[in-house]
């Protein structure tokens, strides 16, 4: 790893962290990005999808603005000149993982963002939990996906 990338991925930290600061003082809200999607079309009071919207388009909208002015596609681009390569499984596995991803952060009350970022600044045990579990899942399932089955490199 060379000085440029540990200096991006210090700057999108510091970056993440100040987003969820920013909601939570002024908005009073957690950057769950699962809970701001998931609420987005039925937020109670009726107003507040504005800020959900406004969110989910900064989401969408930073990459790209990174990539127009030369930032590059980060390591998600397979040759250069594509912005995303294939998805490694194919596409219905590709679905199946974002349909179990979406059941999980139902069950789990909320995503990585939600409980690892926000839940553990906060002190939160629960969120303490929830992280955990998500790492040791993973874990488990690049273990077994590269060296049970054999399907990674």
């Amino acid at each position: 790893m060379d000085w440029m990338t540990s200096l991006q991925g210090l700057i999108g930290g510091i970056l993440i962290g100040l987003s969820a600061t920013w909601l939570m003082a002024t908005l009073g809200r957690i950057a769950g990005i699962s809970g701001i999607i998931g609420t987005l079309v039925t937020a109670r009071p009726p107003g507040d999808s504005a800020w959900r919207l406004a969110f989910l388009l900064g989401l969408i909208s930073g990459p790209i603005v990174l990539m127009l002015a030369g930032g590059g596609a980060g390591n998600v681009a397979g040759a250069p000149g594509e912005v995303i390569g294939a998805p490694a499984g194919g596409v219905p596995l590709m679905l199946l993982a974002g349909l179990l991803v979406g059941l999980g952060t139902g069950l789990g009350s909320g995503c990585t963002s939600g409980h690892g970022v926000c839940g553990l600044s906060r002190l939160s045990v629960r969120s303490l939990v929830a992280t955990v579990t998500f790492l040791v899942t993973a874990i488990i399932t690049v273990f077994v996906v590269r060296h049970v089955i054999g399907g990674g490199a």
